[in-house]
């Protein structure tokens, strides 16, 4: 049985697929104007591991996440800047140009993080149609009203607005300031923007109401509707989607479907720089290229999100990513050496499981692992489990089990000429042979059982 906490019941349930043996799950997407940083990483890499756990409780599982390839407005009203208009005048290139320049950059981010992928990336862009469609659904069934900047739904028309947060409208809105315009209430939000006069926008459509876009919620409520039908199993994002973007995807999809749209929402909480927040003006802004060019794995990184369960606050320093990496190299390192799987270790593998299945406890999971990996098993029965749980874990490791390390002649050579000049306490020539082998692609560490050869990373 798979638990999750689910984020509108508060609480954490069994999952029920809506279709004996099939879920169908939705993840919100990247918005390509700028690069994906590795704090949206951590949200992509818990949708992953869902994802992996699912099917690996032998579930089929049809997985969509969006591309917002559309420029929005800050905000729901008449607040903030487009950013694609902003990237616009950045790069000097169209918006499709800078769409596809990111979506392509986040795709090679995912092959990196070793995250599979979903079975379709729909574009904003290319579902204008549907989200007119639901548009005027809502408008139908008396959920929208006109301005002099666009169509906007009336949140006092739906009295469960706010059930996925837990804050009444009132609540939502103490403290606020928030650009009105003509809204009847902060809360209301933006189905469809008006083009602005004057603003060489590129990304605009007609529509029933005039020319312009849409707004930005209105997108995941119409693509996975298409795609999952109009009340699915599981929908994700990060925390910063509870209030606002889920809380208003929820909205439209009751408006026009009358359906909560995914039985269960799942979010995934923040990650923090040295105990603090995110931003490029502060300078602590990393993709995962940053981290490459640091000299460390992108695997690496992947080890480091799943060592916290996805629903806890994560602070990121390098010195817990380098003992991440530190702890993934040994594993790698030490599963070379070990046997062809075969058999397995039932006990591991039923524990590995209960805990994969109790709202995705990746931090369990890995003592587990760990546990297991330090056990007097047979290394072929423990290779034959690893490979099963990497399944979820998602480290490439039947790269490294049983595949022991091919050391050229002349690095082995090296290697024992450093062992003699130890054993004559001639270390100076031991420092000096460890850099050749340094140079050809080897380090050798010192352990009680002799010189170890491993690859240099």
């Amino acid at each position: 049985m798979i638990m999750l906490k689910n984020t509108l019941t508060k609480q954490k349930e069994a999952l029920k697929p809506i279709k004996t043996g099939h879920v169908g799950l939705y993840a919100c997407g990247p918005t390509v104007y700028w690069f994906a940083h590795i704090g949206n990483m951590r949200a992509f890499i818990f949708a992953d591991v869902l994802h992996r756990v699912l099917e690996y409780n032998d579930l089929d599982v049809t997985m969509i996440m969006n591309i917002t390839d559309v420029g929005h407005l800050v905000g729901d009203g008449n607040e903030g800047e487009d950013k694609m208009i902003v990237a616009m005048q950045r790069e000097g290139k169209s918006a499709q140009e800078i769409a596809q320049f990111y979506a392509d950059h986040f795709f090679e981010d995912l092959d990196r993080l070793n995250i599979q992928r979903a079975d379709k990336y729909p574009k904003a862009t290319e579902h204008i149609p549907e989200q007119i469609d639901m548009i005027k659904k809502l408008e139908e069934n008396g959920f929208t009203y006109k301005t002099n900047d666009g169509i906007y739904f009336n949140t006092s028309k739906l009295p469960s607005y706010g059930q996925l947060s837990g804050q009444k409208a009132e609540e939502k809105l103490a403290g606020a300031r928030i650009d009105m315009g003509e809204k009847k209430l902060p809360t209301d939000f933006a189905l469809w923007k008006f083009s602005p006069e004057g603003v060489q926008r590129q990304m605009e459509w007609d529509s029933p109401w005039g020319v312009g876009f849409p707004g930005w919620h209105i997108e995941c409520s119409a693509m996975s509707t298409k795609y999952l039908g109009n009340l699915f199993d599981i929908h994700t994002g990060g925390v910063d989607h509870i209030p606002v973007h889920h809380e208003n995807e929820i909205a439209q999809t009751l408006g026009s479907e009358n359906t909560t749209q995914a039985n269960t929402w799942m979010h995934s909480e923040f990650l923090t720089m040295d105990g603090g927040k995110m931003s490029k003006s502060l300078g602590n802004l990393y993709t995962i290229q940053d981290l490459a060019d640091k000299g460390f794995d992108p695997l690496s990184y992947r080890y480091f999100v799943l060592g916290a369960h996805y629903s806890t606050k994560l602070n990121f320093t390098f010195d817990a990513l380098l003992a991440a990496q530190n702890a993934l190299h040994r594993l790698q390192d030490l599963v070379r050496a070990w046997d062809e799987p075969a058999i397995g270790c039932a006990e591991f593998e039923q524990r590995f499981l209960d805990a994969v299945n109790d709202d995705l406890n990746t931090p369990q999971a890995l003592a587990i692992m760990w546990e297991m990996v330090d056990s007097d098993y047979p290394t072929s029965a423990k290779a034959e489990s690893l490979l099963k749980f990497d399944q979820v874990l998602g480290f490439r490791l039947a790269d490294f089990v049983g595949k022991k390390l091919e050391v050229p002649k002349e690095v082995q050579d090296l290697v024992n000429e450093r062992e003699k000049a130890r054993e004559e306490k001639n270390f100076e020539e031991s420092d000096r042979l460890r850099n050749e082998i340094e140079k050809r692609g080897f380090t050798v560490e010192d352990t009680s059982e002799g010189s170890k050869v491993v690859e240099k990373r």
